[in-house]
């Protein structure tokens, strides 16, 4: 008989790996199940375990894509070489303070991003072309890099994140976005698992069943994303960022 713990973690795994496959924004539903599932455990053996189960649905969502959309690795390789650079040091800082510090900054930038999105229709629903001087690569390295140490130090809201800065940034559509935020998702879980295991920091019954889930949900996750394209994204996309904006907020005022 399957204990009831490990049930609602492979319930919300799946839901998690469903939403991170079409936009990012598992981690809202992981990390809080696992922190109420474990309200004894450290900040790090939970983040780490959160990493291991989301890894797995990460990877198989970027591989999915990959066959069906041409991955613009002349940006996603960099972006992801930074990212896993930077989500390790990230990682390593989440022992150093507490990262609870920087909810009121993330809170101001999550309305920030869903204000934009929502006045501006056209944003993300179709590509554009850059200018010759606009230096991709190293647009791609900043958001990697800065992106990615948030993502090892707290870790909700980082495909929203991505996809935002993959558009403003980098002229993409919410597709294209959503498949590239998934090969630095790739790269930061990894660093950041790196190290949480080198510290010993891992549930790994748990991350097995919350993987396998998290990797089936990614799977349905991808084939909507696919089939309704980057408007569909789009709306998900504002509908995680203002769920994000209400959870932090609670924590802001409330907690």
């Amino acid at each position: 008989m399957i204990e009831l713990p490990f049930l609602l973690l492979g319930i919300g795994a799946f839901c998690a790996g469903l939403v991170d496959a079409v936009v990012g924004g598992g981690g809202l539903i992981q990390i809080p199940l696992l922190f109420s599932t474990f309200p004894q455990a450290g900040a790090a053996t939970l983040f780490g375990t959160n990493k291991l189960a989301s890894v797995v649905g990460t990877a198989s969502a970027a591989l999915q894509y990959s066959r069906r959309v041409v991955i613009p690795w002349q940006i996603a390789a960099p972006a992801a070489i930074a990212a896993a650079i930077g989500s390790w040091f990230g990682a390593r800082a989440v022992v150093l303070f507490p990262p609870e510090a920087l909810r009121p900054l993330i809170l101001v930038l999550l309305i920030a991003v869903a204000t934009y999105t929502f006045m501006r229709k056209d944003f993300g629903v179709q590509r554009r072309v850059l200018a010759h001087d606009a230096q991709p690569a190293i647009r791609a390295l900043a958001i990697g890099s800065t992106v990615g140490f948030y993502d090892g130090f707290f870790g909700p809201g980082t495909g929203s994140f991505l996809i935002f800065l993959f558009i403003r940034l980098l002229g993409m559509d919410f597709l294209l976005a959503s498949v590239s935020a998934k090969i630095v998702n790739v790269a930061t879980n990894l660093a950041a698992i790196a190290f949480f295991v080198g510290t010993g920091a891992v549930f790994w019954k748990v991350a097995a069943v919350m993987a396998a889930c998290n990797l089936l949900g990614s799977r349905v996750g991808t084939a909507l994303a696919l089939r309704h394209g980057a408007a569909f994204i789009r709306k998900a996309f504002l509908v995680v960022v203002v769920i994000l904006i209400l959870r932090f907020s609670a924590d802001t005022f409330l907690g």
